[in-house]
């Protein structure tokens, strides 16, 4: 009873998560994850032991978007069969999980790794047997850097061979990470015809070098990529790193002389549809200024729009964040490029 109340609770704090809206998930690459848990733990049979509720605690670290490092602990209380005594149970183990899907927000994973299992510690008698464990489990992000998570475990202690199975529900909180890294992947007719709005596609970098190769195969489509500009929120004014960007980007519009660029201009979804259309104008005349005041193109290859907080990079879950990921990612301005 006490194990079902326990999981009644975890499930009420998580809804007003799921409530908040959609959120866009990530397993990032480079995060410190801390994992809270409870469920149960059951014996094998011939260990004399009752099984019963499990509380864990996980620390991790993401060595990429798929494999991630974590070390546990696990406590369990039973019930020994024979004289009816209470009986305390540490499981510490070192995992290795691998996470398929990692950019969506269900997130499956498989572990295994190895520890130690200690059943009554107070007691000079107690057993200290070496363990190892493997199974599966699932995570749901419920926003950008919360996820629910749902675990199996098989465990396996030596010295007599016993078989043991941990099950576990709980949270997992991520802290820092890279996000993936993507690229403004802008696609073209070189023969536009009837004035046709440009097509601007955020991808992969990985995805946005094969459509590259595919591009240059075919000869019909011109591919180029560039990074964002972003910007704090309800400012136009550029900051040191964007314009180191910048720098990035003036060196590609130098091996395109023909390009004629778009400079669009985009904000969060906080505030008024006037002033976001405002802002996002203001946004890319800025860009506009640094290129042309770097005197390396003139204005008659540049055109600027602001689309507002249309079109968003990133679906913001709660738009009054301004500080959310999804909202910084909004705060920007990217290149639209149309060849002659």
């Amino acid at each position: 009873m006490k194990m079902n109340k326990s999981i009644i609770c975890l499930c009420l704090m998580a809804c007003p998560m799921l409530i908040s809206g959609t959120a866009s998930a990530e397993n990032k690459a480079e995060a410190i994850t801390l994992s809270p848990s409870i469920g149960g733990y059951v014996f094998e049979g011939n260990q004399d032991l009752d099984g019963g509720s499990a509380f864990g605690l996980g620390l991790g670290y993401n060595l990429d978007t798929h494999w991630t490092a974590e070390a546990a602990i696990h406590y369990g209380d039973a019930d020994r069969v024979s004289d009816g005594r209470d009986v305390n149970a540490w499981l510490y183990h070192l995992d290795a999980l691998y996470h398929f899907n990692p950019s969506e927000r269900l997130v499956p994973y498989l572990a295994s790794g190895l520890g130690a299992l200690v059943v009554d510690p107070d007691r000079s008698h107690n057993d200290n047997d070496f363990a190892v464990n493997y199974g599966a489990g699932l995570k749901y992000f419920l926003t950008d850097d919360v996820a629910l998570r749902g675990d199996v475990r098989h465990v396996i202690s030596f010295n007599s061979i016993h078989n043991n199975l941990l099950y576990t529900v709980g949270l997992t909180f991520s802290f820092g990470g890279v996000e993936e890294k993507t690229k403004v992947t802008t696609l073209n007719d070189p023969n536009p015809k009837n004035d046709e709005k440009v097509a601007v596609i955020l991808v992969t970098e990985s995805l946005a070098d094969q459509m590259a190769m595919e591009a240059a195969a075919q000869r019909k489509v011109v591919v180029l990529g560039f990074e964002d500009v972003h910007f704090e929120f309800g400012e136009s004014e550029l900051k040191p790193e964007a314009k180191v960007i910048l720098k990035r980007n003036i060196l590609l519009l130098r091996e395109n002389p023909a390009a004629q660029i778009r400079i669009a201009g985009y904000t969060s979804a906080a505030g008024t549809d006037e002033f976001n259309q405002t802002l996002s104008e203001k946004r890319a005349r800025s860009v506009e200024k640094y290129l042309v005041d770097e005197g390396v193109i003139t204005e008659d290859r540049l055109s600027t729009i602001g689309y507002g907080e249309t079109s968003p990079a990133r679906v913001e879950v709660a738009p009054k964040n301004i500080y959310s990921n999804a909202a910084k990612a909004n705060m920007r301005v990217l290149f639209e490029v149309i060849l002659e």
